[in-house]
């Protein structure tokens, strides 16, 4: 499946190479970087990213090769405009919040232990909303193709970030406060839409 590129995106990406240059980054790394500074309009991004290119290509060929994608939250699912993926967020399941109030975690940490029950090990896991999610994500060893850990907040966010990146999985992170669905999306997509770039 293609993808037309609409020319305001084209322009976009035209202005984006004209404030910085990214030509000197790695592939993977420059279209992840890009797409996020493009969903964002944020520059600090060129330098708050984390992205470790032989983890992005683990992350690409897991996609290419049909890996279930798990978000922590719906707004993260939305964003990825791919069609055709094996997209789990049970966040809003009954199950994440009976499992949430019984085992005292919040709803997001819960969807995690139900989507790795269902996914298992090899999937793309992207979270941008929620760092228990992905304090989750590292505690249970899910081990992901790749993790997209972009949460957003003043509480845990960072840490939850730092602790991805000790961790040693292969990840997609940064190093501030901020983050969110929109940009953990587009990390996705960028990888989803590589061929397509403008």
């Amino acid at each position: 499946m293609s993808r037309v590129v609409h020319p305001i995106e084209q322009e976009s990406y035209a202005i984006l190479r004209s404030r910085v240059d990214l030509s000197g980054l790695p592939p993977l790394t420059r279209a992840v970087t890009e797409r996020v500074v493009h969903a964002s309009a944020d520059l600090d991004y060129v330098t708050d990213l984390v992205c470790d290119e032989a983890a992005l290509a683990g992350g690409l060929a897991a996609l290419r090769a049909g890996a279930p994608v798990v978000t922590d939250v719906a707004m993260v699912a939305a964003g990825i405009t791919r069609t055709g993926l094996d997209l789990v967020c049970p966040i809003a399941e009954p199950a994440a919040a009976a499992l949430a109030r019984e085992a005292e975690i919040t709803r997001s940490a819960a969807a995690v232990r139900l989507a790795y029950d269902r996914v298992g090990p090899g999937a793309v896991w992207v979270v941008g909303c929620a760092p228990t999610a992905l304090f989750e994500l590292i505690a249970l060893d899910v081990r992901p193709a790749l993790a997209v850990g972009l949460p957003v907040g003043f509480v845990g966010a960072a840490e939850s970030k730092a602790a991805l990146r000790a961790s040693g999985l292969p990840a997609v992170s940064n190093v501030g406060e901020k983050g969110g669905s929109a940009v953990a999306a587009a990390a996705v997509n960028a990888l989803l839409y590589l061929e397509e770039s403008p």
